[in-house]
């Protein structure tokens, strides 16, 4: 039997506050979805006009006019074709999240989101009017529901679309990628279908808005369970999904795209977090600090991968105690990326510091002050080169050093975005050597050699912290999963330990609230995820 409904899920990459930008976006994709693909209905993402997360734009008058003028603009021009489209809803003092179906010259329903998350990197009820009511429409004779989002994760929307006569459930959404999330939406999903016996389509958001990566994975679920389609992850596209009636609808096989592994998962979202946001921020470019550490090499893989190496530029900045091999293996890198690449000593500029100190230094041993003044030589040497260049400085620390301050303010720590900020240590040795299954890009020696900051003579990280096989359980088990130090003892860790992590998380809070954003990875990041008060007695 032919099909009865195309669907077109339209998996796109939004402008926050473009309205009329992404008016344009939307006015493409649904007339190559009736013109070439010839659906008859496409359904884009959550709040597809304002973009996701729209923030404390919503409450700008400016922001509601130019929606009302896309809203109907659509109405006005939009033919031959029904369209899903997310927008914002003022109305009588109040604002929903909404989802209209518009075509044939009008909004024809509007449904309005009523569970809304506040909790992670939500914060919707700041902003947004839960919604009551189901909304049903008819497209192609087929009687359509509309959930949102957040929606799917409780049992009554769904429920009270399929008691109104829905037979099939229509999801946009904008849910932010973290590792293990598609396999829990896909899980909380297939609940939906057992609750309701219908078939569900799930359209979600694709790209990188600030530190959050929107990773697409856009699907249709059949009654069964069984994922019909589903769309690549971290890729703009339309995917057409073909409908037949079958003992109720049914959705017809097509492309069901799979990630390769966790590493390569992670490794897109970096890519295209940072591709974001050097694009949407207009930025020429990247500027990288090449110290002959993993972490800085896989900065650099990153940003060739994402912007080109033609956008990228690298600076060795060695001091007193940069060894042969980081010298060596920098450059190295940079001849294999075939980046610009320059070598800058920072010697001079810490002589001239320290002697313009030497009054207020005297005396002291040789230590942290002299440490941090070299490193913050070199973010300066950094933000010179990104204030003549147009480029974005790309800073290089991991989260397992930011969660404990093995960094250095106005250091390191310097610079407009921060690609490793959500991915601890461990994590970054797994993704250099699955960098270097795609192409050679970051040398061996790098990856094999003991991490160093190099500050010091003979200094290794493994002075200042426990081994990062250690160290990343336990900040896991603290930061991710809110677990006492009681509790991490008895996971088997040494309590001393613990107990000496556990005080430098708490330490470096100032630190982490002064750091660039960076791309989200974990179901728990610094920053939108966990807000702890830098002044505070808790211990």
């Amino acid at each position: 039997m032919s099909a009865t409904l195309r669907i077109v899920m339209a998996q796109l990459d939004l402008l926050v506050g473009d309205v009329p930008g992404n008016v344009d976006k939307v006015m493409a994709a649904a007339l190559r979805a009736r013109d070439e693909l010839h659906a008859q209905l496409v359904v884009f993402p959550e709040l597809t006009l304002t973009g996701y997360p729209p923030e404390d734009l919503l409450f700008h008058s400016g922001l509601r006019r130019k929606v009302a003028a896309g809203v109907q603009r659509l109405a006005r021009e939009l033919r031959g074709i029904d369209a899903v489209v997310g927008y914002p809803l003022y109305e009588d003092g109040h604002i929903y999240n909404v989802s209209g179906v518009i075509g044939g010259g009008t909004v024809r329903a509007q449904y309005r989101k009523s569970q809304l998350p506040n909790y992670s990197v939500f914060d919707e009820k700041r902003y947004f009017t839960p919604g009551e009511d189901a909304a049903l429409v008819v497209v192609a004779g087929v009687p359509l529901g509309l959930n949102i989002c957040e929606d799917i994760w409780h049992a009554e929307p769904a429920s009270q679309a399929a008691a109104a006569g829905a037979q099939l459930i229509l999801v946009p959404n904008a849910s932010p990628f973290e590792i293990g999330k598609q396999r829990q939406r896909e899980e909380e999903l297939r609940r939906r279908v057992t609750d309701t016996r219908l078939p569900f389509v799930y359209v979600n958001l694709v790209g990188g808005q600030d530190g959050l990566v929107f990773d697409g994975g856009s699907l249709a679920m059949n009654a069964d369970g069984s994922v019909a389609v589903r769309a690549p992850n971290f890729e703009e596209g339309l995917y057409p999904v073909d409908f037949e009636l079958r003992d109720g609808l049914h959705a017809l096989s097509g492309p069901v795209h799979v990630d390769a592994s966790e590493e390569d998962s992670v490794y897109r979202a970096l890519l295209r977090g940072v591709r974001d946001y050097v694009h949407k921020n207009r930025f020429g470019g990247a500027v990288v600090g090449l110290s002959g550490g993993v972490d800085s090499a896989l900065t650099l893989a990153v940003a060739v991968d994402a912007l080109g190496r033609e956008n990228v530029t690298a600076a060795m900045m060695p001091s007193r105690h940069t060894s042969e091999l980081s010298l060596n293996e920098a450059r190295r890198q940079a001849e294999m990326l075939g980046v610009e690449y320059h070598t800058l000593s920072i010697e001079p500029a810490f002589r001239a510091l320290v002697d313009s100190l030497q009054e207020t230094l005297r005396g002291d041993t040789a230590g942290i002050t002299e440490q941090n003044i070299q490193a913050r030589c070199r973010g300066v040497l950094l933000m010179a080169m990104s204030n003549k260049t147009g480029k974005l400085v790309l800073t290089t620390g991991n989260k397992s050093e930011l969660a404990v301050g093995y960094a250095t303010l106005y250091g390191d720590m310097a610079g407009g975005f921060a690609p490793l900020k959500d991915v601890t240590k461990t994590l970054v040795y797994r993704l250099a050597r699955y960098r270097n299954t795609l192409s050679p890009a970051i040398p061996p020696a790098v990856i094999e050699r003991a991490p160093s900051a190099e500050l010091a003579p003979g200094q290794q990280d493994s002075d200042s912290l426990p081994p990062y096989a250690l160290l990343d359980p336990i900040l896991t088990a603290y930061v991710e999963d809110d677990k006492s130090v009681a509790e991490i003892v008895a996971m088997g860790c040494d309590e001393a330990v613990v107990k000496r992590v556990v005080k430098m998380v708490q330490d470096a809070e100032y630190k982490r609230r002064q750091s660039p954003p960076g791309v989200r990875v974990s179901r728990r990041s610094f920053g939108r995820d966990r807000r702890y008060p830098i002044t505070s007695g808790y211990r």
